[in-house]
């Protein structure tokens, strides 16, 4: 076995990692794996898996569908992996965004089932805050945060507000808020020394002011689920410190909806903790490029295809 308990940690994607294909060879590999997406479909009452495995793209493209998807394939990885290698526990835990949940999950800090309908929950309500209230986000590279700050305050007004949404390394942010105020943040980064300032194609401005609409209903959600203490460390997003009690994931998981996720403090936090190797649960390698651009002696892991598995024997 390549890894050590005691310095790795497990980081689970959000949005953006998802792939037709996802999962797909994962269950034709392991009988207990394709067991669980066919619970995964009953459970939802319809066929994700389909959409997962052969599109379209645009299907799984959609919030309401990928939020769940991502979240299945990162708790299916998680499972197999713990069938494969009895025993191992990873010293720490984080997930991007959505994937604080699918953290939170795999240390049972609440069931599978609940987790996928809370996932649903929050891809209903961010597209429904989207259509409610149509906003904007950017990547900005080239600035450090308190420039950033300082430009999006400049940028916003009462009415629209841009913020900081992702701080996912150095030199790579994401911005979210009210489309006029993104566009002049934008220009305003520009102005600071930003080498690109890119719109990125979405009309939700997520970790955003412009998800109050659905705050209180998504806390409601939040509130329904049956939550413990998590049994692995978990680094939430909100303030980047370690999710002790079963009251402090559910304040992180509500807060998210419209704070910044600190992922470049989270990677640090836990390489000062003593991790060495981050393994990324699920779909894709996203998360493995902004940690080696956080952390650039730590050895990453992609965790998502059977020939991820026998690669760490």
């Amino acid at each position: 076995m390549k890894l050590d308990p005691k310095t790795t940690a497990f980081v689970f994607p959000g949005q953006g990692s998802q792939a037709v294909g996802m999962g797909k060879a994962l269950a034709e590999e392991y009988a207990e794996t394709k067991q669980l997406f066919e619970q995964a479909d009953s459970i939802l009452g319809f066929p994700l898996s389909t959409f997962m495995w052969d599109g379209p793209e645009a299907d799984l493209n959609d919030t309401l569908n990928t939020q769940p998807a991502l979240f299945l394939h990162s708790f299916a990885s998680f499972e197999a992996f713990t069938r494969l290698f009895p025993g191992f526990e990873p010293a720490s835990a984080a997930g991007h965004s959505l994937g604080e949940i699918s953290a939170l999950a795999a240390a049972g800090a609440f069931s599978f089932a609940d987790g996928l309908r809370l996932v649903r929950k929050r891809g209903e309500l961010m597209k429904r805050a989207g259509e409610l209230a149509p906003g904007s986000m950017a990547a900005i590279l080239g600035v450090d945060i308190p420039t950033l700050d300082k430009v999006c305050a400049e940028a916003s007004t009462t009415n629209e507000i841009v913020q900081v949404a992702n701080d996912n390394c150095p030199g790579q942010v994401v911005i979210s808020g009210a489309k006029a105020a993104v566009e002049h943040a934008m220009a305003g980064a520009k102005a600071a020394g930003a080498k690109r300032a890119m719109p990125l194609a979405v009309s939700i401005a997520a970790h955003s002011p412009l998800m109050a609409s659905i705050q209180e209903e998504w806390n409601q959600a939040v509130d329904a689920v049956t939550m413990n203490a998590p049994k692995i460390p978990v680094i939430g997003n909100v303030h980047a410190t370690v999710l002790k009690t079963a009251e402090e994931a559910r304040a992180d998981i509500k807060a998210q909806m419209q704070s910044r996720v600190r992922w470049t403090d989270s990677v640090r936090a836990m390489s000062a903790a003593g991790i060495t190797s981050f393994v990324e649960v699920g779909t894709g390698s996203v998360l493995g490029g902004l940690v080696k651009r956080i952390a650039s002696e730590a050895v990453c892991y992609p965790l998502g295809n059977p020939q991820d598995f026998k690669a760490l024997e």
